[in-house]
């Protein structure tokens, strides 16, 4: 599915792009769908019982680019199961097939589809009568401890968290204890949560979108916290140019800037961002194919010298190592050493046929 534009560089109608098929998508009324959900489930058993010891009970069911049904995507969200077509409209057979088969394997579930094959991966369908209710209620979910806010049908696209970061909400918790955090692009500002939970000192989640941060700041409140996350409605540029001590002209060629919040000056231990893979706004340009050293040079000012970044990057037409080097020579040009990397790759709920995934989290110590 195309990537969405997101105006001012924020996380309202983020969407995570689905990778293209790598063979011909068959028409999904021509098949059955029951075997390669089983076979799906089946390598999934080892990995579920283990989530959920950690109390997790959200993760990938079905990853059909990989699976067998290029285009569609089934996730478990607490006893939601929330399945997703990007490439076609699923035909009520395979539907009907699909919910057969979930209610089965996980009794008392419930399930809603969300059609995203139109333009920009826009909900198309109409939820049935008798499962509105249910599409529009919030229900509680939890990952790896944290409890998030999950709903069906919201007034955006996505859900509010995204399940293929799970690893890279496992490894900021692994790091955050007593450090203070910047979550940049945060959406729903699952890494920012995350890492209060595991006892950082200070976290500021940035994001452009209020209602993204309304659902941030109720995913807070469903939390015993030990420290109270930030919440900063702003562009991610105008923002980190600020903590980094730049600062934000509020005059730029001779035209006056959108109104921006006014942030002090202040590093960080660590530093993540998420963002979408093309956003413009007058106070800068987002594209992760062409230009992310624009995004990199802020963020390392906002970092102390042996923090660390962990940055995202979900184009999946963009080399891994490629990325890698381009990281480390806008370091050096911005005057900071990358003294170790390291890759955080997905958990076993996204396979990959290569071992590339197209979702690429690096985290740099500098």
């Amino acid at each position: 599915a195309p990537s969405a534009k997101k105006s001012a560089s924020s996380s309202a109608c983020k969407v995570r792009p689905h990778p293209i098929a790598p063979h011909p998508v068959a028409p999904m009324s021509d098949t059955v769908l029951s075997p390669s959900l089983e076979r799906a489930l089946d390598a999934r058993r080892e990995l579920i019982a283990r989530l959920e010891a950690e109390q997790t009970n959200a993760y990938r069911l079905f990853h059909g680019t990989v699976e067998g049904r290029p285009g569609l995507t089934v996730d478990h969200y607490g006893q939601l199961i929330l399945v997703q077509s990007f490439h076609a409209t699923l035909p009520a057979s395979q539907l009907a097939e699909i919910e057969a088969f979930y209610a089965a394997a996980f009794p008392g579930s419930e399930l809603i589809y969300n059609d995203r094959s139109p333009a920009n991966s826009r909900i198309a369908n109409a939820v049935p009568p008798d499962r509105k209710e249910l599409a529009t209620t919030r229900r509680e979910f939890s990952e790896l401890g944290v409890k998030y806010w999950v709903q069906a049908r919201h007034d955006g696209q996505d859900p509010w968290l995204f399940l293929d970061l799970r690893a890279a909400r496992r490894r900021v918790m692994a790091e955050a204890e007593g450090k203070s955090v910047l979550n940049v692009f945060a959406y729903t500002c699952g890494v920012g949560i995350a890492a209060a939970k595991a006892g950082a000192r200070h976290v500021v989640n940035v994001d452009f979108a209020e209602s993204s941060l309304t659902v941030g700041r109720d995913n807070a409140k469903l939390n015993d916290l030990p420290v109270r996350p930030r919440f900063v409605k702003s562009d991610a540029f105008a923002a980190m140019r600020q903590l980094a001590g730049i600062g934000q002209a509020k005059m730029v060629r001779g035209k006056r800037m959108p109104p921006f919040p006014e942030l002090a000056k202040h590093r960080f231990d660590l530093v993540f961002m998420d963002p979408p893979r093309y956003s413009k706004s007058p106070f800068g340009v987002v594209d992760l194919v062409n230009d992310y050293s624009a995004l990199l040079k802020p963020a390392l000012l906002c970092t102390h010298e042996g923090g660390t970044l962990i940055c995202c990057n979900n184009v999946a037409d963009v080399d891994r190592q490629a990325w890698a080097d381009q990281i480390v020579r806008s370091a050096e040009k911005a005057g900071r050493t990358v003294r170790e990397m390291e890759w955080i790759m997905p958990e076993e709920d996204f396979p990959t046929l290569d071992g590339n995934p197209p979702l690429k989290v690096l985290l740099p110590r500098v």
